[in-house]
């Protein structure tokens, strides 16, 4: 199929099944390596992107067109490891010790694609920073979470998501002044 990705996302909405293979070969990837990066946990990353294109199967109907496909694919599978992340910390804690996912920074595939346009400057600013500086603002620039929803990926209190997003501000300005 040489369908751009909106004409796919409309063919699943209408229950094509081979427009939804077609689609899950196209991104399944590069979902799966993001999904990676924000959680080290190979098989919940496995299972976030299943999750993730049975909420397309049965959401593509919903699909607006508004903006690219790939942006809502990636906002489907983010809010799926937010419910998971947020599932984790509800359990109570009387049932014993439950693993959670282990979440940390690593840069995304955009800053990867990026790292050679950048100014040298500002890369050696950025890289500056401490893990929990650029991971703050991975979620809330890169990945255009809100400080919640941040806050919920991280594992960290809204505030200390506010007061990091503010340092590392601060540091990127000290840094390029």
């Amino acid at each position: 199929m040489d369908e751009d990705d909106g004409a796919l996302l409309r063919l699943v909405g209408a229950g094509d099944r081979r427009a939804f293979d077609v689609l899950y070969a196209r991104h399944a990837p590069w979902l799966v390596l993001r999904l990676r990066r924000r959680c080290r946990d190979r098989e919940l990353a496995q299972e976030l992107l299943q999750e993730t294109f049975l909420t397309v199967w049965r959401a593509a109907a919903g699909y607006r067109g508004d903006g690219a496909a790939v942006h809502w694919l990636w906002a489907v599978a983010l809010r799926r490891l937010i419910d998971t992340r947020r599932r984790a910390l509800a359990r109570p804690q009387s049932a014993g010790p439950v693993p959670e996912p282990v979440l940390a920074w690593s840069p995304s595939a955009e800053e990867e694609a990026l790292a050679g346009t950048y100014d040298a400057d500002l890369e050696r600013a950025l890289h500056s920073l401490s893990p929990e500086l650029r991971a703050v603002l991975q979620a809330t620039v890169l990945d255009g979470l809100t400080v919640r929803e941040a806050a919920v990926v991280l594992g960290v209190p809204e505030g200390t998501v506010k007061t990091r997003a503010m340092r590392a501000r601060r540091e990127l300005r000290e840094a390029l002044s």
